[in-house]
């Protein structure tokens, strides 16, 4: 049995499994993501196990950014100037071939959860926005089936917002921009502004509205200059669900009627929502890759 290979490289942990985006996952295991010797070690080993279920004929990587996406830089396949110790310059692509030689595909893991999500959506979905909040902000773009690559990969979890006033004072927490989104409503940021993780905050902490704004001016940037048919959120803090209807309301506020089919929150009950993969969206299309490279 011919089966494909996925790893989801994430800042906190990676996620590895082997099965098909059809048919989903036979095996996964999670293994924190600790210096990379240590990492592929365990990775190696899972997949060396996992030989047992059949012939492994491609991995797909979707992988923590920012990451060479290009096939004919020098940098392909390599982290590059990543806040994480230890994993700047780490060539992925070369971990996974040092224990097993099978065609790979590499992706970030945000523009491979919008392709997942674009499958699940079906065949009229043609501009689809994937958006993770989590230990960092990021935005994957597919566009007419494809994901979008130019000078790099898109980094839309770096843009400036506006602040929030009930914000006011909060340094930010990106090492590289401050108090971009990411600094500013990822999940160590929501921690070190509130002292608290969003999961822990009481229904009238100020923390919430603060949040919706944020991100809210995320997908109003997203409306205006991609055009998506969907923006998915996904990650730790929108497991927080009732930020969902706070980040549509202020969306359609901040539009003002602006864009046809996104002139209210009904509209935008459609137009925003939850993953729908019945999988990690980054995990199947880490599969999508795979398959992809296996031809």
């Amino acid at each position: 049995m011919k089966i494909h290979g996925a790893i989801e490289a994430g800042g906190t942990k990676f996620v590895c499994a082997v099965g098909d985006a059809a048919t989903g996952s036979q095996r996964t295991a999670t293994i924190p993501t600790r210096d990379p010797d240590s990492t592929f070690a365990e990775v190696a080993e899972f997949f060396t196990q996992a030989s047992d279920l059949g012939e492994i004929t491609g991995i797909g990587i979707a992988s923590f950014g920012p990451v060479g996406v290009d096939p004919a830089s020098p940098d392909y396949g390599r982290i590059l100037a990543t806040p994480k110790p230890g994993w700047a310059g780490t060539d992925l692509l070369g971990r996974v071939r040092a224990f097993l030689d099978v065609p790979l595909a590499i992706d970030t893991d945000v523009n491979a959860a919008a392709l997942a999500e674009v499958e699940a959506a079906g065949a009229d979905m043609r501009q689809l926005a994937y958006v993770t909040v989590g230990t960092g902000i990021g935005v994957g773009l597919v566009s007419e089936g494809r994901p979008v690559h130019g000078i790099g990969h898109p980094e839309a979890g770096h843009i400036l917002v506006r602040r929030h006033p009930a914000h006011e004072g909060f340094a930010g927490t990106c090492p590289f921009h401050g108090d971009c989104l990411e600094g500013l409503a990822a999940g160590p940021a929501v921690s070190a502004a509130w002292g608290a993780p969003a999961s822990e905050l009481a229904a009238d902490h100020p923390f919430w509205a603060v949040e919706a704004e944020y991100l809210s001016q995320l997908c109003m940037t997203l409306l205006l200059t991609m055009a998506p048919q969907r923006i998915v959120l996904g990650g730790g803090v929108m497991k927080q669900e009732r930020l969902f209807p706070l980040i549509r309301n202020r969306t359609a506020d901040l539009l003002g009627g602006y864009i046809q089919g996104a002139r209210d929150a009904a509209a935008l009950e459609r137009l925003i929502v939850p993953p729908a993969c019945r999988e990690p969206s980054g995990l199947v299309g880490a599969f999508l890759l795979a398959r992809q490279a296996a031809g």
